[in-house]
């Protein structure tokens, strides 16, 4: 796992280099090549007139190998926990290893031919055992190293055990470390697996690099549970560090839910979500064949970016952005993303020449957050649409209008979007239609580009309680549209009372503000924590982008109890006197 060669030799045959796990052919060369590097060349075991190597360990082991042209230039085998012994054993006694052999994994004759050991092979094959280990589950890792080449394993980040052996002319020094400090260990090594990745066909079943986890909120589910066991303590813990609306859903939604609930739950839903999507396409003004059902938003983020990108495509975001869209892109596709900056000096404003000039790079996807998130800041659709007409037809535009309800329906390119050759809308009713619990989402678009994201949606892709509910709730739009106006009312007095506290608060349109805290006082991390010792959960946004820094966190607005109860628990972590003018109630 760590580069063991000068920078000038570091390298591997373009395009050839494949990394597969070993068959019984793969196996019998590598008994043939065992006996002439460990027999023949360096003298550790005695000559075998077969011209072979193995030993018991070869019944239970796995071999990974590294092939040029179809043919090894090396390979290294893993011994997994288990079996009756690893190859350890012929040399050391358990009493005597400074470490348990629970879920040990050993790895061992990493091996690679002459002619390729001026290139990265050995890296290769150390990384890919090391991600063999991570996928199934290892915690602790064991080797011995030839001692001429300790520094390969030391500089993975593998400990030296203080233990040494010798075998025939060769001398080996045993190695361990656990799995989670190699893998604190591989960002260092991030550019090299860079150059690994793009020249390595890597056939494993496991991906090369880990997938990482997207951080999204919900840390107020420590306080809750998340085996709902106290589900009362809902009532007393503030998550704000979500955008759950905090409003309930429509009279109609509570009604039908709770007159049928016992027979929604053992029910199977309309498979195809047919009678969702013509309330919604009657909703919106569009036909049925415009609409894609999804459960959520990131559902159909996963899916369809998954279904139209490679490595090789790009892809251009704004910064900051709702963080689902980066993972997506670079931990889970790995494809080249770029990033437009957008600046706090402007309170995030998309500068809309900017973003024009950026289209002549012919990006495969162009995605916008329209109301952006954690920002708030919304472009107008008369400006949109125009700015869209300047997207080459082969660049699809992806327009996520999750919190657009809030600005107001005309705002919505819905309409728009399905008389266009590339343009999808992604529509959330989670957090406008207060059911973030039950999961619907859909994406609005011409029909030609849904269909091959129809054919990979699975049946029931949205449950029943779930239907009936985002149904009914299309069914009263008025009762909705009473709701934002609220919400604008108290997103308004959040705003004026976190100003008054010295905040820098982004004028937002959303149900949320993102605010920049002042130099003097807690940072972001500081405040998320305290203020969730008091049950309130805040959300601190770094990772959603990178000019965000360490003082910008983001609040749900709530009802006008809850957010005065929000800013008591504030002002009392700032130490503002309880009969400072800041507390006193708001007209």
């Amino acid at each position: 796992m760590a580069d063991a060669f000068p920078p000038e030799c570091v390298h591997l045959t373009p395009s050839q280099t494949t990394l597969v796990t070993a068959n019984q052919d793969d196996r019998e060369l590598i008994y043939r090549i065992r006996h002439a590097v460990y027999a023949q060349e360096l003298r550790q075991h005695n000559p075998d007139p077969a011209g072979r190597l193995t030993d018991a360990c070869d019944h239970w082991n796995t071999y990974l190998v590294a092939k040029v042209a179809n043919q090894i230039s090396g390979f290294i085998s893993i011994t997994p926990p288990g079996q009756r012994s690893y190859s350890i054993d012929k040399y050391f006694s358990r009493d005597d290893l400074p470490f348990s052999t629970d879920s040990l994994y050993e790895l061992r004759l990493l091996t690679v031919v002459p002619v390729h050991r001026r290139r990265l092979f050995a890296t290769l094959l150390m990384y890919a055992a090391f991600r063999w280990v991570e996928a199934h589950g290892g915690e602790h890792i064991v080797a011995i190293g030839r001692r001429e080449i300790l520094p390969l394993y030391t500089r993975s980040g593998m400990e030296l055990a203080g233990l040494s052996t010798q075998s025939g002319a060769v001398a080996y020094d045993l190695l361990h470390a656990p799995v989670a400090k190699l893998r604190a260990y591989v960002p260092k090594i991030s550019k090299v697996l860079d150059r690994i990745q793009s020249k390595v066909d890597w056939q494993l079943h496991f991906p090369f690099r880990k997938p990482a986890n997207c951080f999204h909120g919900g840390s107020f589910f420590q306080a809750v549970g998340d085996t709902f066991a106290s589900l009362g303590k809902s009532r007393t813990v503030i998550n704000a560090d979500v955008l759950d609306a905090w409003f309930p859903p429509a009279p109609g939604v509570l009604t039908a839910l709770h007159e049928h609930f016992p027979w929604l739950l053992r029910t199977s839903p309309p498979a195809a979500s047919d009678g969702l999507i013509k309330t919604i396409a009657n909703a919106r003004g569009v036909a049925p064949s415009n609409i894609l059902p999804g459960a959520g938003s990131s559902d159909l983020i996963f899916r369809a970016l998954r279904h139209w990108l490679t490595h090789s495509s790009r892809v251009l975001i704004l910064d900051p952005t709702y963080g689902e869209y980066s993972h997506v892109l670079e931990q889970v596709i790995g494809c080249s993303v770029d990033r437009l900056l957008l600046s706090p000096s402007n309170n995030y404003e998309v500068n809309l020449e900017r973003l024009e000039a950026l289209f002549t790079k012919n990006y495969d996807l162009v995605i916008l957050v329209n109301p952006n998130s954690p920002t708030g800041r919304h472009i107008p659709r008369a400006d949109i649409q125009t700015l869209l007409g300047a997207v080459p037809l082969h660049t699809r535009v992806w327009i996520d209008e999750t919190y657009v309800d809030y600005v107001g329906s005309d705002q919505s390119l819905e309409r728009f979007a399905v008389g266009t050759e590339n343009v999808l809308v992604c529509k959330s009713m989670s957090k406008a239609y207060a059911l973030s619990g039950v999961r619907v989402a859909y994406l609005c678009a011409a029909p030609h580009q849904l269909e091959g994201l129809r054919a990979i949606t699975p049946p029931w892709v949205i449950s029943l309680p779930a239907q009936v509910a985002a149904v009914n709730a299309l069914q009263d739009p008025d009762y909705y549209t009473a709701r934002y106006k609220e919400t604008a009312e108290l997103r308004a007095q959040l705003c004026q009372e976190l100003e008054l506290l010295g905040w820098q608060v982004t004028p937002g349109v959303a149900n949320f503000l993102l605010c920049h805290l002042p130099a003097k006082g807690p940072d972001a991390v500081t405040m998320v924590r305290d203020c969730s010792a008091h049950g309130l959960f805040l959300r601190d946004v770094r990772s959603m982008g990178t000019e965000l820094g360490p003082r910008a966190l983001r609040i749900a607005v709530k009802d006008a109890v809850t957010n005065q109860r929000m800013l008591k628990i504030i002002k009392s972590l700032i130490r503002v006197p309880e009969n400072s003018p800041m507390f006193r109630t708001p007209c």
